[in-house]
């Protein structure tokens, strides 16, 4: 690709960026490493499934989306990538995960992530990495205790600790509104709130400190998962000096394919990169107050 071409390409990040501008064209900035992750332990979205070896279609999204912003994208499902050599170039990773990551079946037959990968990962996140959660990211390495409860910070699973939230349960797919609360993050300028046919996820152990984005409207949505507040369903935040940005959305081909979600990732991959710049103050309480008022399960 030519130098022009590789600036038009910069050029259109940036207005899909919005107020979060690139402070250089991207052709002009040193090459980004992401690694995407994908393992599913008990339950592998369609998104994520390979056929006949080739990427799934969140890996080719990904890795055109990372293309477009000068980030040499490297896809995989083998846990024991958290300890190899190549681990520290990474500047950053994206999951579409599921489960137990430590557990040793998957359903894509891949070997899991070592305990000791597990804490490298957390600790590169916290000493500067990068992190982008899509969807069943939190439904990742679960904290123990009742589905329906929110867990003190101290018990809470560290990678949970980190993401900011965690699943909790969901009901059947239907049309949803997200409202958009920070029309100034990367890859969100401009957008207004919007409709979107998803399995949404009811989430919790929300962190104190989140930015949030995105607010689930609870409001019409049929079924006992989403019989409380409306709560946060993007956000981001800081981890240590790391950048931590999560959408609960993802579960859909239709999602991945979908303007709006790409837009977003754009900018989601822009900011936790280093790419670009945002104010991430926290805002949980101020735009979903009831966050933490979960549903209440009847016998």
């Amino acid at each position: 690709m030519d130098r022009r071409t590789l600036l038009k390409n910069a050029s259109l990040a940036a207005l899909a960026l919005g107020a979060g501008q690139l402070p250089a064209a991207v052709a002009d900035q040193p090459k980004k490493r992401l690694l995407v992750f994908t393992r599913s332990q008990g339950f592998q979205h369609d998104c994520v499934k390979r056929k006949d070896g080739e990427l799934s279609l969140a890996e080719r999204i990904a890795t055109e989306l990372g293309g477009k912003l000068n980030i040499e994208v490297v896809c995989e499902k083998d846990g024991r990538c958290f300890l190899s050599k190549e681990f520290p170039t990474f500047d950053g990773f994206l999951f579409e995960t599921q489960g137990n990551l430590g557990a040793e079946k998957s359903l894509d037959g891949a070997p899991p992530v070592p305990p000791e990968g597990k804490k490298a990962l957390l600790e590169a996140i916290e000493g500067g990495k990068g992190f982008v959660g899509c969807h069943c990211a939190s439904d990742t390495y679960h904290s123990a205790g009742d589905a329906f409860e929110t867990q003190n910070p101290t018990v809470r699973d560290p990678y949970i600790l980190m993401l900011g939230g965690e699943f909790i349960k969901h009901g059947k797919q239907q049309n949803a509104t997200m409202r958009v609360v920070d029309r100034a993050f990367p890859g969100i300028k401009g957008q207004s709130d919007f409709k979107l046919y998803e399995e949404w996820y009811s989430l919790k152990n929300f962190a104190p400190d989140l930015h949030v984005i995105l607010v689930q409207e609870s409001k019409g949505m049929e079924g006992f998962e989403y019989k409380r507040p409306d709560f946060p369903a993007t956000w981001a935040r800081m981890h240590g000096k790391g950048r931590v940005f999560f959408t609960s959305m993802g579960h859909r081909d239709e999602v991945w394919k979908d303007s709006i979600f790409q837009t977003l990732l754009t900018g989601a991959l822009s900011w936790t990169l280093g790419r670009v710049i945002a104010d991430v103050s926290p805002n949980i309480d101020k735009v979903t107050p009831g966050a933490n008022d979960l549903p209440r399960r009847t016998k």
